[in-house]
């Protein structure tokens, strides 16, 4: 018999729960069973502005790997002069027109497929230089920030005297010399050019990759999962690649997508100088150069290939700031 008062156990088990504690575990299930990286793509594609200079970076690699096709199209090979047609009776380049779209240089070869062109190498050393240097400097500091004590005093040190040396000056330095005298390194030769150059930017970019990556190791040796894979017998190298890794992989990618356009304006300011990739291969830092001596008479020739720098590293300024947001997007608007 019940007690007075007591509800009977088939009211209990008919009574209704609020709605809203019902879809509680649903939507608890709902946000387990998104990943950080899961978070992090639904957060940059919200990024209308980042997703505007994703789209300008493919259609730039686009063209920079359709650029033969573009110069087929236009029937003008990206060494050809026309010392006639692309020339003015006075020696001067020539306008945009319907034969020359973006216009000619001053040894009248066109525009726009040595455009298209140095977009290929702009984008290669971009690339290469900053591959080099993230994995340079992401392995150094991955060892100084884990194993500490002597290891990262040296390291730290290196960094420290890498960040003091003057890189326009010593590149330029580095690069005259090569230039004249090959480097040999084993079985292979460095001589002026796209390897010497990606080289050059490497060697003088991966300590800042070192420093910022050493603080995040620093930051998560010590939590509890590192020292449960230490107590579960684990070997400091595969801590290191299995756990801390993964963890500052995020900052990783962001400073290199970050890298890249610093990376593609250091190409341009050394061939600019002069000690960058050798002529007459098609580049926008020396087409820059070589346009200096016409801005006046010949707008096109510095104007087009100033855009193309600017609009590539600015897509990617941009595309950056939009990948560390998604990933890291405290101090931000985003919401999960």
């Amino acid at each position: 018999m019940t007690p007075p008062g007591a509800s009977a156990p088939s009211e209990l088990g008919t009574q209704t729960e609020d709605p809203h504690l019902q879809s509680a575990p649903a939507t608890a299930r709902s946000i387990v069973g998104r990943s950080p990286w899961r978070l992090a793509f639904e957060r940059f594609r919200r990024d209308r502005l980042s997703l505007v200079a994703l789209g300008v970076i493919v259609v730039i690699v686009l063209v920079a790997i359709f650029a033969p096709l573009i110069a087929k199209g236009t029937g003008h090979g990206v060494y050809t002069q026309y010392p006639t047609a692309g020339l003015t009776p006075a020696g001067l380049p020539r306008p945009p027109n319907a034969v020359f779209p973006l216009g000619t240089d001053d040894l009248g070869r066109t525009l726009l497929v040595r455009i298209a062109y140095g977009a290929r190498v702009s984008l290669l050393v971009g690339v290469l230089a900053t591959l080099l240097t993230v994995s340079i400097g992401a392995a150094l500091g991955l060892v100084a920030g884990y194993f500490g004590r002597g290891v990262d005093t040296l390291i730290a040190r290196a960094v420290d005297v890498m960040l003091s040396i003057p890189f326009l000056l010593f590149a330029i330095a580095l690069a005259s010399v090569v230039s004249v005298t090959p480097l040999h390194l084993g079985p292979f030769t460095l001589g002026k050019g796209v390897p010497i150059v990606v080289l050059v930017i490497g060697i003088f970019s991966w300590a800042t990759v070192a420093r910022i990556v050493r603080g995040q190791v620093i930051a998560i040796r010590n939590r509890e999962y590192i020292e449960a894979a230490r107590a579960l017998g684990a070997s400091s190298w595969r801590i290191i690649v299995f756990d801390v890794l993964p963890n500052v992989l995020p900052t990783i990618i962001v400073y290199a997508t970050l890298l890249i356009p610093v990376s593609i304006v250091a190409e341009a300011a050394l061939s600019y100088l002069g000690v960058g990739i050798p002529p007459p291969t098609a580049d926008w830092g020396s087409m820059i150069a070589d346009a200096q001596s016409y801005y006046q008479q010949a707008w096109w020739f510095l104007t087009f290939p100033s855009l193309a720098l600017l609009t590539t590293t600015l897509a990617f300024n941009i595309l950056g700031d939009g990948v560390r947001d998604a990933i890291d997007p405290r101090g931000t608007a985003f919401k999960a």
